[in-house]
């Protein structure tokens, strides 16, 4: 791991599952929504299974698990409204900051490590999210699910940030918490990092292919440091 850490100059951070939990947020938007298209709410647990690739897709797979494709592209444009509309009054509150993310943002900063949020959310969520919660001002910039034409796993998000910080992908770390950040990583030329603690689909972090496992994004920043 140390080898393929050395040189890096910046970190790509994932949001949701990495830096937040998140999933009590989507618990309550994904219900409120179905509330009003008159269906039963379903449980963090199941919806946990359905988050990371982009609001589109998590409203696409709420849908279907009533409704057959027809029934799903129907009602998608009045679930997505609904959704938004909700996600935007609750969006943070019920959302907690996991352990040591402070401390490893604030070691990468004292590092001189330069960073980038990049996450599949809308930056309309992720914006006040960040603030919300005081973790706005360590990223020079924040790109989103919307800002791209693709969203992870395709690599285009980060391919972008390296180009924002001038840097080849070979002095990028991504951090993040699930297989999309991995594909885009492994895709982009950028070293990769996971954490074990947040939402990979239902699947191990294990079955993951990056280059290593950290408890904390401390644990990152102090590998980071370690091999530069």
């Amino acid at each position: 791991m140390a080898a393929v850490l050395r040189g890096v100059r910046a970190a790509i951070i994932d949001l949701d599952g990495t830096m937040l939990d998140t999933m009590p947020d989507f618990e309550v938007a994904i219900n409120l929504m179905r509330e009003e298209l008159g269906l039963a709410p379903i449980t963090a647990a199941q919806i946990e299974l359905m988050v990371g690739k982009g609001s589109e897709n998590l409203v696409r797979r709420v849908l279907a698990l009533d409704f057959e494709d027809e029934g799903v592209e129907r009602l998608f444009a009045q679930a997505m409204e609904a959704y938004q509309r909700h996600y935007l009054v609750i969006n943070g509150r019920h959302s907690e900051v996991y352990a040591d993310v402070v401390a490893g943002l604030q070691a990468m900063k004292a590092n001189g490590l330069r960073l980038a949020c990049v996450t599949n959310k809308p930056v309309a969520f992720a914006k006040p999210l960040l603030a919300l919660k005081g973790l706005d001002g360590y990223f020079e910039v924040l790109f989103g699910g919307d800002s791209f034409e693709k969203k992870k796993p395709h690599p285009m998000p980060l391919l972008k940030a390296c180009e924002y910080f001038d840097l080849p992908p070979a002095q990028v770390v991504a951090i993040g918490d699930s297989s999309n950040d991995a594909e885009a990583a492994r895709a982009a030329g950028c070293p990769v990092l996971t954490v074990p603690y947040g939402y990979n689909h239902g699947v191990g972090i294990h079955e993951t292919d990056s280059d290593g496992i950290v408890d904390t994004l401390l644990h990152a920043a102090e590998l980071i440091s370690r091999a530069n």
